[in-house]
């Protein structure tokens, strides 16, 4: 970059220097992201001497600004000559560190962590960890929100009076007069509890978490649950009891629904960590009440966790207490008041089959996943059928059948269209759990009978159902069961039917391949180009267009070009346009 001139060497600084103070904020971002082009430029030295005091200095601008430089400044230790000289980048990330928007303080945050691996355990005694003092005594509520995200990262290498220092600065963020800052506090906890020597998760980080977990604001209490995962897996099962457990079962019943809703969504977690004999006495009857809390978005998290939950139940008594403890209030979920409680439920219920074996299922779930499956929310419909291969595995086709079809067949046929047009949207996915055989046997009909809907919306998706259904079963099972009852359609008195079949050769072509829609399905379409009415006829020159790259050029030429010629010169004004549009898009010369 740089010329004969010495004065050259300057330049790239310069230039820098003149496009932070431009007006323009797109020129300041764009020099900001080309800084370590700059600073190679500029070589190791004159980055450390010239353009990182520049830079520290020079921290007011546009977010987006401070938050590409934050982001660069992680990635520059080579730029500065290496880890000897990391610590050079520390003043300007401080900076950043302590802006107003959360953003741009998390990510100089992110950075001064990746940086910090970087430091010499010496360095990082003389450089970091009087930084992270400094934040963490700041006036300003910001500095000591970005110093809890830096206790962890240092406190593993430094000696044991600084680690003193270190624990007591975090105590003191922990009891912040900034719920700003206790909250972060609290969202750092476990990770800080996870690099602490046992004794001092004992007599120092519980505490902290039983404050944190009674804080006044329920956005910090909420952050204290996640914390209590970490705490409880490091602490031996004999303390658990007496450490842990009280605060988590006064959290699952906090006076905030968003303190429950942690508790619901960290369940399985907290199972996991705490071990099956507390699981047993505490926290099955804690799950209960999640799942018949007053507030919907507590009871969907928990029902969430259902499958999870009785999965990690111990063998030994999982079934007793799902059958006396759970499945009571599963029911009742069922025929919650809200939508996204049952869909929540529908989406893991099917998986309680394999954990309740065959019996337990036919007499007990059978008939919640029925109730599920007339349920009027689709979405709540979709969830059970996308897991019914969960219930095959455990009770068999032939009594799934028995019990679920009646229920499948019911909504096939039922008066609201948008049911109907639901139905088929699930049938591939049926067809691949219950097999060829089965679907023939029970479901084929189904699906020929939407192909004459009445509604036409309803017709189209039976159409591309079939598509997908040859996809699954293949074009020699297409060519026995669905070519035949799809061509036979185009003798129908309706036309609506006869253009129907034409939709359906459409999207079967691909499918089939060459040999059946050149066979089978082209003389079809050939001998409906003579129908009397119009809109089949130009129906035909577009499907004509649409099968032709399938079928093979003799055919295209001998057979397909002079029905197209033809219609190209019908009366009515559309069939022409098609038909000319086909010979046009097939270059038939």
């Amino acid at each position: 970059m740089a010329g004969a001139d010495g004065d050259d060497s300057l330049y790239p600084i310069a230039v820098l220097i003149d496009e932070l103070r431009n007006e323009d904020v797109q020129l300041r971002l764009n020099s900001i992201k080309k800084l370590s082009t700059i600073a190679l430029a500029l070589g190791v030295e004159r980055t450390r001497t010239e353009l990182l005091p520049f830079l520290t200095d020079t921290i007011y601008d546009e977010d987006e600004v401070l938050l590409a430089l934050a982001e660069q400044l992680g990635n520059f230790t080579m730029l500065v000559g290496g880890p000897e000289y990391v610590h050079c980048l520390l003043p300007p990330l401080e900076s950043l560190a302590t802006v107003e928007e959360t953003v741009v303080r998390d990510k100089a945050v992110e950075s001064l962590r990746k940086i910090s691996q970087e430091h010499s355990p010496v360095d990082l005694e003389v450089h970091f960890e009087p930084l992270v003092k400094r934040l963490a005594s700041g006036d300003w509520f910001t500095s000591r929100t970005s110093a809890c995200g830096l206790f962890s990262v240092c406190y593993p290498r430094v000696s044991s009076t600084v680690k003193a220092e270190i624990r007591q600065h975090f105590r003191t963020l922990c009891s912040d007069d900034t719920p700003m800052v206790r909250r972060a506090a609290a969202s750092k906890l476990g990770e800080f509890a996870k690099v602490l020597e046992l004794d001092y998760v004992k007599s120092d980080i519980i505490s902290l978490f039983t404050a944190l977990a009674s804080d006044e604001q329920d956005s910090v209490r909420l952050l204290a649950v996640e914390a209590c995962v970490s705490i409880a897996s490091l602490l031996p099962q004999e303390d658990l009891e007496t450490l842990v457990m009280p605060t988590l079962r006064q959290a699952a019943e906090d006076k905030s629904w968003r303190v429950r809703y942690m508790v619901a969504d960290k369940f399985s977690e907290l199972q996991k960590a705490v071990g099956p004999e507390i699981t047993k006495n505490d926290l099955v009857p804690a799950f209960q009440n999640l799942l018949k809390d007053c507030e919907a978005e507590v009871r969907s998290a928990a029902a969430k966790k259902v499958k999870e939950f009785c999965e990690n139940l111990p063998e030994d008594s999982r079934e007793t207490i799902i059958m006396t403890h759970i499945l009571s209030c599963v029911k009742e979920l069922v025929s919650d008041t809200s939508q996204h409680v049952k869909s929540a439920l529908a989406s893991v219920i099917m998986g309680l089959s394999t954990i309740l074996g065959k019996d337990n299922t036919v007499e007990h779930l059978l008939p919640l996943f029925l109730a599920q499956l007339k349920d009027e929310c689709p979405e709540v419909r979709l969830n059970i059928i996308s897991n019914l291969d969960c219930v095959n595995e455990v009770i068999g086709i032939r009594q799934l059948s028995q019990s679920l079809l009646p229920a499948i067949v019911e909504l096939a046929e039922d008066a609201k269209w948008r049911v109907r047009l639901a139905i088929i949207e699930y049938m591939p996915l049926l067809a691949g759990q219950l097999g060829v055989e089965f679907f023939d046997e029970k479901l084929n009909t189904l699906c020929m009978a939407w192909l004459i809907d009445h509604v036409y919306a309803i017709r189209e998706a039976a159409t591309c159902n079939l598509m997908k259904l040859v996809e699954k079963f293949g074009a020699e099972w297409a060519q026995n069961t669905i070519v035949p009852k799809v061509l036979g359609m185009a003798n129908d008195p309706n036309y609506l039917h006869r253009m129907t079949t034409l939709f359906c050769i459409n999207s079967l072509s691909e499918a089939c391949g060459q040999d059946i829609t050149t066979k089978h399905m082209l003389p079809v379409v050939l001998k409906m180009s003579n129908d009397q009415v119009a809109n089949v006829r130009f129906n035909v020159a577009k499907s004509l267009q649409k099968i032709g790259p399938v079928l093979d050029s003799n055919a295209l030429q001998t057979e397909v070009k002079p029905v197209l010629e033809k219609l190209a010169t019908d009366t009515d004004m559309d069939v022409k346009y098609f038909a000319q549009e086909a010979i046009r898009v097939l270059a038939l010369a």
